[in-house]
């Protein structure tokens, strides 16, 4: 498995498994959740993406019961995870709207939450989850800095925030950030082309890619041309379709990283096929035709 440096001190695996449903199973227990860690560990993926508003607020506590049942586990891996959203659900139950809240005390004590529900002293890489209208981006890159330094976080980054959001919070910050987790997809490519992935090139900040499936669109078969397109690619290189559609993200030399989440441990078996698909230039393009309906200029 390839691997991406961050920082210094800090490097992922370059396929992340995701663990935003993993509240969803039916079986929850810290030997389940452990068989998905190890099941990624046997291919060389080490990095595990959460976020505290996961599964309403629960996610986190999960992997933290199995890190607590196997401690051992804990210096294996690199815990991803994220802060910034309020909602009223769990620990805010009692809040009347969904809001957005990245004010230092709240970031930090978000942090302290996540640190004892995961059962560690330390998250790899947090990431403010969405851009806030109402950031003050002087406290919120104080805070992250703040958090870095007393080691309680490695390195930290931004999720969806456009190229204006990441430039104001950095304008602010001692510490880079050192990646922004939007969405990337053959469905949702957009940031291909809008400036997004651009501007992170330029800025040498990793993409980090969620939702790189579609979020199972690319096989709903609302697009019978591309799923036939996929098949095609998947039956000549004896791979499923889902590892071609990882395959076109990986060949981007913005070295983007994706996001993968499924409860099948059949499916998080498969999660590395994706490295030996070959995605050669004019694969990459039909691909890129068919997921836009349409040639390039």
């Amino acid at each position: 498995m390839d691997r991406v440096r961050l920082s210094e001190d800090l490097s992922l695996s370059r396929i992340v498994y995701g663990m935003w449903r993993v509240g969803d199973d039916l079986d929850t227990s810290p030997a389940r959740i452990c068989a998905k860690v190890d099941t990624c560990l046997a291919q060389g993926i080490t990095t595990f993406d959460q976020a505290d508003i996961y599964g309403d607020y629960g996610a986190e506590e999960l992997l933290g019961n199995c890190l607590r049942a196997h401690p051992s586990l804990r210096d294996r891996i690199e815990i991803i995870s994220k802060c910034g959203i309020i909602a009223p659900v769990g620990p805010y139950a009692d809040r009347r709207v969904k809001y957005y809240d990245t004010s230092a005390a709240h970031i930090t004590a978000s942090v302290e939450r996540s640190l004892r529900k995961l059962g560690t002293d330390r998250i790899d890489l947090l990431l403010i989850h969405r851009p806030d209208p109402l950031m003050d981006h002087r406290e919120t890159g104080a805070a992250l800095d703040g958090l870095v330094s007393a080691g309680k976080v490695k390195a930290v980054g931004v999720s969806n925030f456009a190229s204006h959001d990441v430039t104001l919070l950095a304008s602010a910050m001692t510490t880079p950030l050192v990646t922004n987790q939007i969405e990337m997809s053959l469905t949702a490519n957009q940031a291909f082309t809008n400036g997004q992935l651009a501007f992170l090139q330029e800025a040498g900040i990793a993409p980090m890619a969620w939702s790189p499936l579609g979020g199972g669109k690319l096989f709903a078969g609302d697009d019978p041309d591309l799923v036939n397109g996929l098949k095609e690619i998947a039956d000549d290189c004896g791979a499923g379709l889902a590892a071609v559609a990882v395959a076109w993200l990986l060949a981007h030399p913005a070295g983007i990283i994706p996001v993968m989440g499924t409860n099948n441990l059949d499916r998080i078996s498969n999660l590395s096929a994706a490295f030996n698909v070959p995605m050669d230039r004019q694969r990459w393009f039909d691909l890129y035709r068919l997921a836009n309906g349409q040639d390039v200029a």
